[in-house]
Formats: structure tokens, C-alpha cells, sequence
């Protein structure tokens, strides 16, 4: 096993390893190295069943289910499926993940530690494939903050809602939206520390954060802005040109995401499983 990485702080592909096979013990403490070194890895040409999935997420917890459970696998409920494709009028799972830059489940109480995404169906179009999922390291964003913004956002708590992104855009199915505003606030600060890496980083994002705790709202929305922002830099960004086959995993306390939508049905099909991982215990604010 061995990893390459890219030219940004975050991203490498992880070589030489089959993850439908049991690692030994010095595997497994390896590729968590790779994966908090890095934010985000992949591991190309896999063969993976839903039970595999499972096994590579208890490596770092145990995995949940997602609100949205009418998209759940058929066989493993952990498993939540991704995809555009529509099956006899009815959608065959998740189609509107990921269109504002976020990281997974932070309107969660307990938001979610580490994501796995993998590639069954990838869209292509002319031989290219479609949809690009782009990362951005919250820590590096945090670290090239200013002086004075660091400090006036440290200590200070954020609300975020998961309907807010849907409700911007107008977009997903309406029954979908409606469970979506079921969900409660969840409060975060807006800096917080990361539990393996020590790292500082940003858990803020213009998709789900409207108010900071105690501030007027003018002032909550420049802050929020301003950090969200910074978190979105070229510099800070790695993108992810997705075959069928690839294991996706990436950290939500490092980094947050955006995917593409430059595909449609019936023209492209998408089809991904995907596990999600919450956060052990409390993390620290910054």
C-alpha cells in the first residue's frame, strides 16, 4: 500500500490495496494515517459490496442511518443510496446530495466524522466523465485566516439547518424538503479542533448557517460569509474526477464538499453508495 498525493493540501490515491479483503491490523492503522494526513483519499478499482462498505466504516466508527431513509439500501439500511436514475416513476435513491459547498451531517447534534462514496454508475458524456466532486481544506482555511477574524470567530456558535440549502435553490423533491424541516438546529462553534490531527479548522458554510449565536444577524451573515468563503479558495481545493470502481472517503472535520450536477437523466446515468460515520464524542471548539 502506498499513497500518492496530490498538489494540494488535501487528496492522494491510495495504491496497491483491495479493500474487499481483510487487512491485518498494520493495514488498517496505515490507511487511517494516509486518510488524516491527507483529508481525502481514493482507492481506484474496487469490487465492493454494501457489506464491504460497512466493514471499512467500523475502522472508524459505527455507521448511521440518514434521515431519509425511503433511499436506504434494500439489504443494509446504513447504506444510503445515490443516484438520478428513475425506476418505473419512482427514484431509485438521493439525487440532490451535495450542491452547495457543506460537510455531511453538520445540522446533525452529533454531525458526521468521515463519509465513503463509491462508484457503481458514473455519467459520461463524449467519452468525459461527468460528475466532478470538488473538496476544500477547512484547516488550511483556517489557518490563512486573518489575525482578527480568527479570533472574533472563535468561541462563537453556529446554527445550522439542513433545509436552508434546499429552500435557497428550489431544488429536490418537495416530500424530501418537507422531512427536511422536520430535522432540529443543530449548534456547532464556529472553529473547532480536530480530535486525531490537532488541526484548527472552520465548520461553517453559507448552505446551512444563517445565525451566530448572540449576534445581530447583519453582522452573523458577514462573519458566516466571510468564513465560508475562505474555506471555498482555489488554493485550498482538490477535485475529484470520479470512475466507476473508486472508493471516495473523506474527512468532515478537515474538509467540505460540492458536487457537480452537469449530467441528467435519462441522458446520464449516477449511481453511488454511500456510508456515513459520526463523530465519536464532542469535538472541541476552537
Amino acid at each position: 500500500m502506498y499513497l500518492t498525493a496530490t498538489e494540494s493540501p488535501i487528496g492522494g490515491d491510495l495504491n496497491g490495496i483491495d479493500l474487499s479483503t481483510d487487512l491485518s491490523d498494520a493495514d488498517i492503522t496505515e490507511f487511517k494515517r494516509c486518510f488524516f494526513d491527507r483529508s481525502v483519499i481514493v482507492a481506484r478499482n474496487q469490487t465492493l459490496a454494501p457489506h464491504h462498505l460497512l466493514r471499512i466504516a467500523r475502522w472508524f466508527g459505527e455507521p448511521d442511518q440518514h434521515f431519509l431513509k425511503h433511499y436506504a439500501h434494500p439489504d443494509e439500511p446504513q447504506v444510503l443510496v445515490l443516484s438520478n436514475i428513475i425506476d418505473a416513476g419512482k427514484p431509485r435513491g438521493f439525487a440532490d446530495a451535495g450542491r452547495v459547498w457543506h460537510s455531511d451531517g453538520s445540522y446533525m447534534q452529533t454531525p458526521v466524522a468521515v463519509t465513503l462514496l463509491y462508484a457503481l454508475e458514473v455519467p459520461h458524456d463524449n467519452g468525459r466523465a461527468l460528475g466532478d466532486t470538488q473538496f476544500a481544506s477547512a484547516w488550511a482555511a483556517c489557518d490563512g485566516l486573518p489575525v482578527a477574524t480568527r479570533e472574533k470567530a472563535r468561541g462563537q456558535e453556529v446554527v445550522h439547518q439542513v433545509g436552508g440549502r434546499r429552500r435557497d435553490l428550489g431544488t429536490g423533491r418537495s416530500s424530501d424538503r418537507a422531512e427536511e424541516d422536520r430535522q432540529p438546529e443543530a449548534f456547532h462553534p464556529a472553529l473547532r479542533v480536530h480530535p486525531e490531527t490537532g488541526r484548527e479548522y472552520i465548520f461553517v458554510s453559507k448552505g446551512e448557517c444563517r445565525q451566530v449565536v448572540g449576534m445581530p444577524d447583519e453582522e452573523a451573515l458577514c462573519l458566516i460569509d466571510e468564513l465560508a468563503e475562505a474555506v471555498q479558495r482555489p488554493e485550498y481545493r482538490y477535485t475529484h474526477r470520479w470512475q466507476v470502481g473508486d472508493l471516495l472517503i473523506w474527512d468532515n472535520q478537515a474538509v467540505q464538499h460540492l458536487a457537480s450536477f452537469d449530467y441528467q437523466w435519462p441522458q446520464h446515468r449516477r449511481l453511488m453508495h454511500r456510508v456515513t460515520v459520526p463523530e465519536p464524542t464532542q469535538v472541541r471548539g476552537g
